[in-house]
């Protein structure tokens, strides 16, 4: 929906490329009858922005783990099956990889059936598995973390491995760019430490203007990312002691220069931040899987989750000192990242008998 799942596929096909692999990506929403999948992403996203509480409705209703039926989204997905099987025969495609769940539906949907041939290698990027990542059609499940891996086998009784979030391996080590937006912010900020502020590609978050306004009355410099939301970036540049960017394609290097990162989606930007040993304060967040993401991480040892404007101010006091404490919440971070998803993909056709 927004762009995490799309960072997340161009990676791991660049992975493939670079193995000597043939790789092709697809939005799934594009499979869909026309007008479908538009349709379906301009609602969410005024959902989230707008009316976050129809959202969370929403994430009760069809999302939500627990016992309770729910409804399935492989009506919705089976919609895509015709589109989907011409592309995986004309590409002689070995395996597909949804990164995304209404992919995962329609790739577990194909695969019980007996319609899909070749195995569905479902990689979930959320840190909190919603029950729509799960069909058992699928063959693997590689997840962020060893619990949320336990989840999936325990729910649908199918493999799942814990590979750790797939990231570009820039964000690993210092970036060339880095200097210039340390020299950026020491022009802005006057040495105040810079803790940036995620709001996505869409610039939702809820009163991003109050936590930018809270930071800078407090001696840190607030960084806010407004994602391709130029008004919204425009109205936050205009707020004393606040520095708005609007969309950023060198985030390694913005991150490397930052302090800390205050996130509301546990999406793919804090895991970025985790990669470039950055700590992560989740605020605020959005509704549905953002907010049980959060929560997740901070259970975890990987984040904190400020309940409130004050533990917001104490987590980033204690986490942008370099202190022991700052270092052992780095590594546990880094830790996540303990395996390279391509490579469970790669052998799936062969370990699963294909």
């Amino acid at each position: 929906m927004g762009s995490g799942h799309d960072t997340v596929a161009a990676e791991l096909a660049r992975r493939a490329r670079a193995a000597g692999k043939e790789a092709h990506v697809v939005d799934v929403l594009a499979l869909l009858p026309p007008g479908l999948g538009s349709g379906l992403r301009g609602f969410y996203r005024t959902a989230v922005r707008h009316c976050p509480w129809v959202y969370a409705g929403i994430y009760d209703l069809f999302l939500r783990p627990g016992p309770r039926p729910r409804p399935s989204g492989t009506p919705l997905a089976r919609l895509a099956s015709g589109r989907l099987m011409r592309l995986v025969h004309g590409t002689r495609a070995e395996v597909v990889v949804p990164v995304f769940h209404l992919a995962a539906q329609l790739t577990g949907h194909l695969r019980a059936r007996g319609a899909l041939r070749v195995p569905s290698v479902v990689v979930v990027v959320d840190f909190a598995v919603h029950r729509q990542w799960l069909h058992p059609g699928n063959d693997l499940h590689l997840c962020v973390t060893r619990e949320a891996a336990r989840e999936v086998r325990d729910g649908i009784g199918r493999p799942a491995e814990a590979t750790g979030p797939v990231v570009a391996p820039g964000f690993f080590t210092r970036a060339p760019g880095t200097a210039g937006w340390a020299h950026r912010f020491e022009r802005h900020g006057g040495g105040r430490p810079a803790v940036l502020l995620s709001a996505g590609a869409w610039g939702a978050g809820a009163d991003l203007a109050g936590t930018a306004r809270l930071l800078a009355a407090h001696g840190f410099l607030p960084v806010v990312l407004c994602g391709r939301d130029e008004r919204l970036r425009r109205a936050l540049a205009a707020l004393p002691g606040v520095l708005a960017s609007g969309w950023v394609t060198d985030m390694p290097d913005l991150l490397h220069a930052c302090s800390a990162l205050v996130d509301n989606a546990a999406g793919q930007t804090a895991v970025q931040a985790l990669a470039a040993g950055l700590p992560v304060v989740g605020y605020r967040p959005l509704p549905g899987h953002g907010a049980e993401g959060v929560r997740r991480m901070a259970a975890l040892g990987v984040s904190d989750h400020a309940p409130d404007g004050p533990g917001l101010l104490r987590s980033l006091t204690r986490l942008t000192e370099r202190t022991p404490e700052r270092e052992r919440r780095v590594a546990a971070g880094r830790a996540l990242f303990r395996d390279d998803a391509l490579s469970h993909v790669v052998r799936a056709p062969t370990a699963l008998g294909r």
